[in-house]
């Protein structure tokens, strides 16, 4: 742990410092390998052909079934589902971690919108774990490799903005990246599962077992992630992640109340539920995910009238999917539509994500 406080990742910062040393070259060189792959380089960058190597070595577990069907049950849920634990659930905690909120504040990003940052990490999500999307220059792989380098390109600047590394640890360090792992893992899932929406064990292993691989190539050393194959392992680490994580700064309660209050929309969707109780019961679903401790800690308001009626809508939701699981036929049927939604979300580009902008812009 005290290395993993103390190292973020080495070859991503090398290849933003050689892009700060030699500028344009590096960054058409990179982007070219992250897209068509190392040997599509002549005479590459030292550290763009390092983070390439090792972002292209593929690790004994993978293999076509893994890329093809280990993300599968992520997509046995309307997608909207993913907006609210990735907010409430994920990003709620991923901000309770001092040395990333502190990256965030002074770096700026703090000031971003909160529905932005939301919709970013989501399409990252979701274009990594659509079925085939991590072979080497798919969209997931690709967009893998780009927040890695935003990682980077952050930790640069933070590092120039007086972050305090005595305090806080390497920005965006090891634990970091380890605790934002188990966060779109065991923290999304189980939220998923307390809104109704539950996974069997073979159906954790085989989303555990995908995402090794996803945090291979976002540069998680695979002594903290690798191996997990469901919940209770997954706590078992992350509650020792935990112990070595600083306390709440006031920025983590900023964060958390605009990431909650920006997906309020989505509820209707999901749980039908009223939208005149739409903020009540995101901060009720909050506190189911994270505890009252957690949640009093961070400033964020009780549940109020709303648990009535949220808790009417998850019986609701559990009886249809327990319905839905006795047809296998419907339950592929479904998963099917998932996945076409969810290319369909990704068929008109829009604007470009902070990850895509750093690539593509200064390429």
């Amino acid at each position: 742990m005290a290395w993993a406080l103390t190292t973020a990742d080495p070859l991503a910062d090398a290849v933003v410092d050689e892009i700060h040393e030699h500028g344009r070259t590096v960054r058409i060189a990179l982007a070219q390998g992250i897209a068509d792959g190392l040997a599509s380089l002549t005479d590459p960058p030292p550290a763009v052909a390092a983070l390439l190597t090792q972002a292209e070595s593929v690790p004994d577990y993978v293999d076509d079934a893994l890329l093809d069907d280990g993300p599968l049950p992520q997509y046995s849920m309307p997608n909207p589902v993913h907006a609210i634990s990735l907010s409430a659930g994920a990003l709620v905690r991923v901000y309770q971690s001092p040395s990333i909120s502190t990256v965030l504040a002074t770096t700026g990003r703090l000031i971003d919108g909160a529905r932005r940052r939301i919709d970013e990490t989501g399409k990252w999500v979701r274009i990594a774990t659509l079925p085939g999307a991590m072979r080497r220059g798919a969209p997931g792989y690709i967009g893998t490799l780009q927040v890695r380098m935003l990682h980077a390109h952050m930790r640069r600047l933070a590092r120039t903005r007086g972050y305090d590394e005595a305090a806080l640890g390497a920005p965006i360090n090891q634990v970091d990246l380890a605790r934002t792992w188990m966060d779109f893992t065991v923290t999304s899932y189980r939220a998923e599962a307390l809104m109704g929406f539950d996974l069997t064990s073979t159906e954790q292993h085989s989303l555990y077992r995908y995402w090794w691989y996803v945090g291979h190539v976002l540069g998680i050393d695979p002594r903290l992630i690798e191996g997990i194959a469901g919940h209770d392992e997954a706590k078992r680490v992350d509650d020792l992640l935990e112990t070595v994580t600083g306390p709440l700064i006031p920025e983590s309660g900023v964060l958390a109340k605009a990431t909650i209050e920006a997906v309020v929309d989505v509820l209707h969707e999901v749980l039908s539920i009223p939208p005149h109780l739409g903020l009540h019961t995101m901060y009720a679903l909050t506190r189911r995910f994270h505890g009252n401790t957690l949640c009093d800690e961070l400033g964020l308001p009780a549940a109020g009238p709303a648990e009535g009626v949220l808790s009417a809508a998850i019986r609701v939701v559990q009886a249809r999917r327990a319905k839905l699981r006795q047809d296998p036929e419907a339950w592929q049927r479904n998963q099917a539509k998932q996945i076409a939604d969810a290319r369909a979300a990704d068929a008109d580009p829009g604007e470009l994500t902070g990850y895509e902008h750093e690539a593509a812009v200064k390429a």
